[in-house]
């Protein structure tokens, strides 16, 4: 008995001084604040070595006293500019170069702004991100989407050195020796891809790495993930595109795609190599066909932190804008309910937007409503028509949305309808387009949209590249009316509708909602990443803007904003995953610290004071 009580005594004690510990620590934290500091970096080696070093690098910026220590006296000009002279002298040359292709063809331009900044990216990371980050709306259109899908098409010609990690078919077996030949001891972000279908533009095999570099960068820019720690992958399984296995200067597998357990094998091989080395890190799916998309992201979502950016960001991003349409409607975001949805396109990206705007009414109205169970607010058109129960073979993945037959004798339809018959008999509230069919939304489908009951009717070509886009902006104003709220997948610049007014452009661009998920899911150390999550980022999304910018058609914030608002969801993500308990922590922040942060408001300083900033560091030479 003696033994007894004085083990629990101990036990007592014990977790008496944990808690003080634990307190002490959270006082320290509250104490020091947010700040944060540049430390110094160890650096192992010298004179031109550092110079051909792009995250050492800081080219004509090195002061006086480091180009004694470092061994680099007489290897550079004898002035030393400031980082924001660097900046200067870059853009003056960009700038040039715009003047210079400005009457030329436009992908050639577009290509050769490409090159100016993939060759400052291999020379000077620092100075890279700055800029970036500083002129993140006339660059991102460049480094990513519709660049990027270009920089893809002509990867094998383009290629100058390498960037990021390439596992293949012939890898099988050893993949898991392969993930340590990365020299990074951490990574928090990685973005893989099996460059089975690029954007809008199909299989471009291992060219597709365009892509996760690309995402990476955004990444980086818009969450503040420190380059040093995301890794771009591809995945070549081979290629199905005819076109790349007659090409003799292509850079991937000559052979066709694997399929089956086959291909899935080599996934699941690289999934257990990267997670084995990096328990910690997110993984983001990127570009994978339809057949595969859905059946990993089912695979992996609950074992993993990992999320599939064409399924789920597109998803969210769509439901922000849906819900700022709604908002500029005049009403409350919980009025989804009652709209009306149009979703043209039964991809990976269209079925996860049906899927997850779904759930937002579920959220709303409860999940055992007649109105969620029979997918009332949601019509899915795609290559052949109207989605409807009568259809035969109809794909698993799209049957659960198929409208039954009394809905369709109800409105006057039928399996296979046409678009333009839908939308005149729907009259629906949103038209959105996932279809990766340019062109898709002809001008009897957008004239048939005023036949529409809603007051701001909301057309969303969601498509990318800009050649995918379902319809311009400038058409969908005319066709429709001036009262729309549109929102794109790629740019498109403002319409003047005369007598002063100006059609309001959204883009709507996947680049608001996948950093703020990755950078929120990665500082929770969620276990893996919920639907909740994703909804918390985008009613986030959605609720930023404010009434006057709403009034004007302007649903999404500006781009140049980026930084601030994907911090806001990335708080928001966090908040979520500790209601859902699943934030196991993140490095030295235990879940503990986390749930005191959410109860003292100061998660969003915490995403700020964890985002990595470009800066020069002092540079300590270590032998």
């Amino acid at each position: 008995m003696a033994q007894a009580i004085a083990s629990r005594a101990r036990k007592a004690v014990v977790k008496a001084l944990e808690s003080e510990c634990w307190q002490l620590r959270e006082g320290a934290r509250r104490y020091l604040g947010q700040r944060k500091v540049v430390r110094p970096s160890i650096v192992n080696k010298r004179s031109s070595d550092i110079l051909h070093d792009p995250w050492y690098n800081k080219g004509t910026a090195f002061p006086l006293t480091e180009r004694e220590r470092l061994g680099l006296r007489g290897m550079l000009p004898p002035r030393v500019m400031s980082i924001n002279q660097q900046i200067d002298r870059f853009m003056a040359n960009f700038r040039s170069l715009e003047r210079n292709t400005r009457d030329g063809p436009q992908e050639v331009a577009a290509l050769a702004k490409w090159r100016i900044l993939n060759r400052l990216h291999d020379r000077n990371e620092t100075l890279f991100y700055k800029i970036l980050i500083d002129n993140i709306q006339q660059l991102a259109p460049i480094v990513y989407t519709p660049t990027v899908g270009l920089v893809c098409q002509n990867y094998s010609g383009l290629f100058r050195r390498p960037r990021g990690m390439y596992f293949s078919a012939a890898d099988r077996g050893e993949m898991m020796s392969m993930i340590y030949n990365w020299p990074a001891e951490q990574v928090d972000m990685i973005v893989v891809t099996d460059g089975s279908r690029i954007l809008g533009l199909g299989d471009l095999g291992v060219q597709g790495i365009g892509i996760p570099i690309g995402k990476l960068d955004l990444y980086v820019a818009a969450a503040g993930m420190n380059p040093q720690r995301v890794l771009p992958v591809m995945i070549d399984v081979g290629t199905n595109n005819q076109q790349l296995l007659d090409n003799p200067l292509y850079m991937g597998l000559h052979r066709p795609r694997l399929e089956g357990e086959e291909y899935m094998s080599i996934i699941d091989e690289f999934m257990e190599a990267a997670f084995t080395r990096y328990p910690d890190v997110i993984v983001q799916f990127e570009d994978f066909q339809s057949k595969w998309a859905f059946k990993l992201l089912q695979r992996y979502r609950t074992h993993y932190r990992m999320f599939n950016d064409d399924i789920q960001g597109t998803a969210g991003v769509a439901l922000a804008g849906v819900l700022g349409a709604v908002r500029a409607q005049g009403r409350p975001m919980s009025d989804i309910a009652k709209q009306k949805i149009v979703v043209v396109g039964a991809g990976s990206a269209g079925l996860g937007v049906v899927s997850f705007m779904k759930q937002a009414v579920a959220r709303v109205v409860g999940n055992d409503s007649p109105q969620v169970q029979g997918s009332d607010n949601f019509w899915l058109v795609d290559k052949d028509g109207l989605v409807t129960e009568a259809r035969e073979n109809i794909d698993p993945d799209a049957k659960q949305y198929a409208r039954s037959l009394d809905d369709i004798s109800r409105s006057g339809l039928q399996e296979g309808a046409s678009l333009v018959d839908v939308v005149r008999h729907v009259k629906p509230d949103v038209l959105m387009g996932l279809s990766a069919v340019g062109g898709l939304f002809t001008q009897e489908v957008l004239e048939a949209m005023k036949l529409s009951d809603c007051p701001r009717p909301a057309i969303l070509p969601m498509s990318n590249p800009t050649s995918k886009a379902e319809c311009t902006a400038e058409q969908a104003f005319k066709y429709v009316g001036p009262h729309i709220v549109f929102a794109s997948g790629s740019p498109f610049q403002d319409v003047d509708l005369g007598d002063g007014k100006i059609g309001r452009v959204n883009q709507g661009n996947n680049m608001y909602l996948f950093p703020g998920i990755g950078l929120g899911a990665l500082l929770s150390g969620a276990h893996h990443i919920t639907d909740g999550m994703l909804h918390a980022a985008a009613e986030c999304l959605a609720s930023v803007m404010d009434e006057e910018s709403l009034q004007k058609g302007i649903i999404y914030p500006p781009i140049p904003e980026i930084r601030n608002i994907t911090a806001k969801i990335a708080e928001a993500v966090i908040k979520e995953a500790i209601i859902e308990e699943v934030a196991e922590g993140y490095r030295e922040t235990d879940p503990r610290e986390l749930q005191a942060m959410a109860q003292d408001d100061s998660i969003l300083a915490y995403v700020e004071k964890n985002m990595w900033s470009p800066e020069y560091s002092s540079l300590v030479y270590e032998s």
